[in-house]
């Protein structure tokens, strides 16, 4: 498995991030959460595929997200340095208060059973705490050495902006890393989050690379159980099937044409796109197994156009 560096950090990450979220106690936040069990055999396949970057959150399955992943870890007998660890914060009390970051970090730290995270990533933007208390309490956290790294995740490109600014302008911490959404499905963040990313210097990891899996199978819906509960998903891309449609039966033809999964080829275009990492929530072993093979694709100006040109704007989504 290919490495990249995150930002202007050390810290070297797979090309694919394993996305926490799929891990968990089922019900406690979504019904097709993996259980302990299933989760301990999916990292390891994971770590077997050459996959070191996981990505949870504190919120994930009311904390059992990152119980699970931290116990998984341990059963697989895994040295801490072997693996690149992170976490979020937002969807608690206090939000990005100094006290709700102090307080969430200790959280995060032992459910996964670990002495620092290796990168710490602001869930949202918070409109009710000072930028100023949430970076100076993130940098604490550095000097403090439970943090290696901050990132942060969807907001609006003035609000990241500015957040950067505030650290630069104080000689703390600035953001690694930039957790967006971002697919072929939803590109509108290339208008001017992403320009802005780069020109930090920070490496993107997004989320929901397939678009809840309608990247990955011809059609719009499937009989699976995250298909037929996940209610966020159909509130992110259920407007726009009629056009996305469109863009679905691109990735179809590219796949075909290059011999490939259409889930490959919906990877392999954000790499194309400059990310470094799409985190990859996966239920079953053979999705991990499928898109490792996607680094084996190797789209060219004609492939990219092709599938980019259906697009048209979409809503922004709320963050």
């Amino acid at each position: 498995m290919k490495q990249i560096k995150l930002g202007q950090t050390g810290i070297s990450v797979s090309r694919l991030c394993v996305g926490g979220m799929s891990f968990g106690q089922a019900g406690t936040m979504h019904a097709w959460t993996l259980d302990q069990t299933a989760t301990t055999k999916m990292v390891k396949t994971a770590l077997n595929l050459g996959l070191n970057f996981f990505d949870t959150a504190n919120s994930y399955s009311k904390g059992t997200g990152e119980e699970y992943l931290g116990q998984a870890l341990r059963d697989n007998d895994v040295p801490r340095d072997q693996v690149v660890l992170a976490s979020k914060v937002y969807f608690n009390p206090g939000r990005l208060s100094r006290a709700a970051i102090h307080r969430e970090i200790d959280g995060s730290l032992k459910r996964l059973g670990t002495d620092y995270l290796d990168l710490y990533i602001i869930h949202r933007f918070d409109y009710d705490t000072p930028i100023e208390e949430t970076m100076s309490a993130l940098n604490d956290l550095v000097v403090a050495g439970k943090v290696r790294a901050i990132g942060a995740s969807a907001m609006y490109p003035e609000q990241f902006d500015a957040m950067q600014q505030m650290a630069q302008k104080h000689g703390w911490a600035t953001f690694q890393t930039m957790e967006n959404h971002y697919n072929l499905l939803y590109r509108e963040d290339e208008k001017a989050l992403i320009p802005l990313t780069q020109k930090w210097g920070a490496s993107l990891m997004p989320y929901s690379p397939l678009a809840a899996g309608h990247l990955s199978h011809p059609g719009w819906n499937t009989d699976t159980l995250r298909s037929r509960t996940d209610k966020v998903a159909k509130g992110k891309y259920d407007n726009m099937e009629e056009n996305d449609l469109a863009i679905i039966k691109q990735v179809e033809a590219v796949a075909a044409k290059r011999h490939a999964a259409m889930s490959q080829v919906a990877l392999a275009w954000l790499w194309a796109k400059g990310v470094a990492s799409p985190i990859v929530g996966a239920t079953k072993e053979n999705h991990l197994r499928e898109a490792v093979k996607a680094q084996q694709v190797d789209l060219d100006e004609e492939d990219v156009k092709a599938l980019e040109a259906p697009y048209q704007p979409h809503p922004v989504l709320v963050r």
